[in-house]
């Protein structure tokens, strides 16, 4: 028997909770008891230890399964930049799961709406939130209209957000969390809804949830507390219940998704490797029903951005709807075209070279919470989020796994990246500004390479074809933003790589 999360509100004892537990896919396991110590699992009279098996990841609001694999990583056609910083190699991608379409403006404005209602009191916050809509200003254009209308007009409600940058589209994937997981746990009724009554640091975070850092409202319907009798508990880590964070997919998942090769295999072995999201080499649909139609919307010549009157090729001057065109072999929308799309990774040319076989990824920055003497968070900050503080030098240099607490420089000829001998190892004049001059030096010189560089991939409505490959990739600074330039979120898959398709 597997139950779902919507059915843990039958769970109003601690003889419900037990019995609950003790079914196989639920929050209990197969066995009743301990095959170590022959206690009997999830029951008060024996300490109340909770344990549970065959867990099922609930699938998040608005996110497909992608069920991870090996694939080609990199370009598949020709370089026409010369760029070489996509060499193809093979890699693995864990299971993961990611946004059926992209990001849309009324997406986008549930959030707006929600930081002008709860930070009222700190109005920096919707103003930080607020997209550049005048990303839309080109020279010798007419794009006024779009300027003041593209993101709250009802008529482009559905079409891509654009003018967010690298670090709005993050902000919003934390949002994006604590929305998701204050429902689960309104829905199971362990809180009630008080969003009227949510002001400055007195909302629902998650984080701050689970470290005892916000009450809220009691539910009708809370978790009996199995280690104490007659006593109830929040919801913790352990129970599996809040979803794990919403978050940019890194360039290798967003690629491994576009690809869709999942379509293309047969008992491991790929029948044929694909340009674009879709099958062949054109840019047209090759089915009967649909022969000719285009796949994307993007540029398909100069001054050629939707077609003629009464023959529009991609229906779309400029963006289109979110759920345009045919779906991927994953089932997921404008995997190529209508905009270009934010990934997690802090751009390097050579970061093929470097990068894992598992699970790539350029960009970890490691922080640590801040803690009092007693070893627990300290009290949460204005907004009502768990204070962070990022690790210093001297904390990377006593991690015996120094290597892996610097991932953004990682051989960038910085001392922390490299084990030198004798003398202090991190002691080096080298680093990434100096070997890149992210930031201008005295000279006044500025390379476009930098710890705040962060790449895009996909291609969009202002793009020719070429760029609608998902091995091509580009850059930008993660403050600035375009108005072809949108994303999606994407969340880990925890547990199995496979889906229970029971």
């Amino acid at each position: 028997m597997k139950l779902s999360i919507k059915q843990l509100t039958v769970i109003t004892s601690a003889s419900c909770v037990a019995l609950f537990m003790s079914c196989s896919g639920g929050r209990g396991g197969s066995s009743n008891s301990s095959n170590t110590t022959g206690w009997a699992y999830n029951d008060p009279d024996w300490g109340g230890f909770e344990y549970q098996s065959g867990f099922e990841q609930e699938t998040g609001p608005g996110l497909v399964f992608i069920e991870g694999g090996t694939f080609i990583q990199g370009r598949v056609e020709q370089d026409v930049n010369w760029g070489m910083d996509n060499v193809p190699r093979r890699v693995t991608v864990a299971s993961f799961y990611i946004d059926e379409c992209e990001i849309s403006n009324a997406n986008y404005r549930e959030w707006l709406h929600w930081v002008n209602k709860v930070y009222s009191e700190y109005p920096d916050q919707y103003k930080a939130a607020l997209p550049d809509t005048l990303v839309w200003r080109r020279p010798l254009a007419y794009n006024e209209p779009y300027v003041e209308n593209y993101l709250r007009h009802p008529a482009y409600a559905d079409y891509p957000v654009v003018g967010v940058s690298w670090r709005q589209a993050n902000n919003y994937c934390k949002w994006r969390t604590d929305r998701v997981n204050e429902m689960l746990l309104v829905d199971m009724g362990v809180l009630e809804m008080n969003v009227n009554d949510q002001q400055g640091e007195n909302n629902f975070d998650t984080e701050a949830y689970l470290y005892g850092q916000y009450e809220g409202v009691a539910g009708k319907k809370p978790i009996q507390d199995l280690s104490n009798q007659g006593e109830t508990r929040r919801v913790r880590r352990d129970d599996g219940i809040l979803l794990p964070s919403y978050r940019l997919p890194t360039e290798a998942e967003w690629e491994y998704a576009a690809l869709g090769l999942i379509g293309n295999t047969e008992s491991e072995r790929m029948s044929d490797r694909k340009i674009f999201p879709w099958n062949g080499h054109v840019v047209r649909n090759a089915t009967d029903s649909d022969r000719g139609k285009m796949m994307a919307n993007f540029v398909r010549g100069n001054g050629d951005y939707m077609g003629t009157a009464g023959e529009l090729n991609d229906k779309g001057d400029i963006t289109v709807p979110v759920r345009s065109y045919w779906p991927n072999d994953y089932g997921l929308y404008c995997m190529a075209g209508n905009v270009n799309e934010w990934v997690n990774d802090v751009y390097r040319p050579l970061t093929f070279e470097d990068e894992d076989e598992f699970n790539p990824y350029r960009g970890n920055v490691m922080r640590k919470k801040v803690l009092n003497e007693s070893g627990a968070p300290v009290e949460k900050d204005s907004l009502g989020r768990i204070r962070y503080t990022i690790e210093t030098d001297k904390d990377i240099a006593d991690r015996k796994n120094y290597r892996t607490a610097d991932n953004i420089n990682y051989l960038d000829g910085d001392g922390r990246s490299n084990l030198a001998n004798g003398g202090d190892w991190t002691n080096s004049e080298s680093n990434t500004e100096t070997m890149y001059a992210g930031t201008p030096n005295s000279n006044g010189l500025r390379n476009l390479v930098s710890d705040l560089t962060r790449v895009y991939k996909g291609g969009g409505w202002r793009d020719r074809a070429y760029w609608l490959s998902p091995g091509t990739r580009r850059f930008m600074d993660e403050r600035e933003s375009r108005d072809d330039i949108g994303f999606r979120c994407a969340m880990i898959r925890v547990g199995s790589p496979e889906k229970n398709k029971k």
